[in-house]
């Protein structure tokens, strides 16, 4: 019999393009591939249930989401309870829910925790938060019976910070089809900016990211205006607040800039999501917390010019092969170099696709994976 294991922590598959969801359903369905029974758990609230995706069984939390904070712990110990029933090793993706790692134990299940990044360092989190979470993580890692880093530098954090051995294994990248681009599919999406609709291709620099602090999209917006630039800035996500909402709206006003910036909200249909990674002109990555973004990834593979938040996660993945900022100044500078003469950038997008395919290919990964979870069925 198939060993059983239960992917939890995300919130859901299929995928949107929510870091962990995309690795949950990339993870899930190859390891399905490969013969393994796999679980995935997925928040409440779709209108719509389906029970079982490319052979992967998903089953929901009863709950439909409030606030946020307290909802995904309740997810998360509903999710380790109900998995502990039903499989033999649980890959919890995050440790929000540390406090409560003991549960399969107490089913005498194995538990993995990929740690993801140090969330206590986060900005958007206060004093007592970051107590918490930090407390979290220490019960995280004594509770786990393996755990996974997805960057070299958390595997540092971990192995100094509390003496246990974590084992580093990166995200994989999915290889997206070519998407012509083709205007039409622009005006089927409702966008309150009419300059969305107005969009052609290479006109635009581009941020695809859920909208807080930690992504870094003041400094993003401010750094594109400073530059003069008479190209567009396309922003696709949502806010995950509404006084970081207000912030954004507050600058844009500032500089008098709703006709070059272009709030898009979310725009979870794949085809236009790529169509437009891959016609902009350039694309600026702002994540500075957590280890290896899976957005990043594919935006390398992609072939594209990348500006990149300045930090140790993000030139552990782009290396020589993407340009970096750390404040506006240096955003505005890194546009103005690139905007006066691209062709001194273009090899840049030709050395970010090798990086990936090196280093990141699916392939790879799963087979690390599943010599993991070989280990795993011996000491079960």
């Amino acid at each position: 019999m198939s060993l059983k294991i239960a992917i939890i922590g995300s919130r859901g598959i299929p995928a949107k393009y929510g870091g962990f969801e995309t690795f949950a359903e990339e993870l899930s369905t190859r390891l399905v591939a490969k013969g393994y029974r796999v679980f995935v758990s997925c928040e409440g609230g779709y209108s719509e249930k389906i029970y079982s995706y490319k052979g992967v069984k998903l089953f929901y939390f009863p709950l439909k989401p409030f606030f946020r904070v307290i909802y995904e712990t309740i997810y998360d110990i509903y999710s380790l309870i109900k998995s502990s029933l039903m499989c033999d090793c649980i890959y919890i993706l995050g440790y929000g829910a540390g406090f409560f790692f003991f549960i399969p134990k107490i089913f005498r299940k194995k538990l993995i925790v990929n740690v993801d990044g140090m969330e206590w360092t986060r900005d958007k989190y206060n004093k007592l938060e970051k107590a918490i979470l930090y407390c979290s993580e220490i019960f995280a890692v004594r509770f786990s019976d393996v755990i996974i880093a997805d960057a070299f530098e958390i595997k540092k954090h971990i192995e100094s910070a509390h003496g246990k051995n974590a084992v580093f294994i990166p995200y994989g990248v999915h290889v997206s089809e070519i998407q012509q681009w083709d205007p039409f599919k622009l005006k089927k999406i409702t966008v309150e900016n009419k300059e969305f609709k107005k969009l052609q291709s290479n006109s635009y620099y581009l941020v695809v990211a859920r909208l807080e602090p930690e992504n870094n999209i003041h400094v993003i917006i401010e750094g594109f205006l400073l530059a003069n630039t008479n190209k567009k800035l396309l922003i696709i996500g949502n806010f995950l607040s509404l006084k970081y909402e207000l912030i954004i709206k507050k600058l844009i006003i500032k500089y008098d800039a709703h006709d070059k910036v272009i709030l898009a909200g979310a725009i979870y249909k794949k085809d236009l999501l790529n169509m437009l990674r891959q016609n902009c002109f350039i694309y600026f990555h702002g994540h500075s917390a957590g280890g290896t973004n899976p957005s990043l990834l594919e935006i390398m593979m992609m072939k594209n010019i990348i500006i990149a938040h300045d930090n140790e996660f993000n030139r552990e993945v782009g290396g020589e092969s993407v340009l970096y900022f750390k404040v506006s100044d240096d955003l505005k500078n890194r546009i103005q170099e690139v905007e006066k003469n691209v062709e001194n950038y273009r090899e840049l997008k030709d050395m970010a696709q090798k990086r990936v395919e090196n280093n990141y290919h699916w392939e790879k990964i799963i087979y690390e994976y599943t010599e993991l979870l070989k280990f795993m069925r011996h000491s079960i």
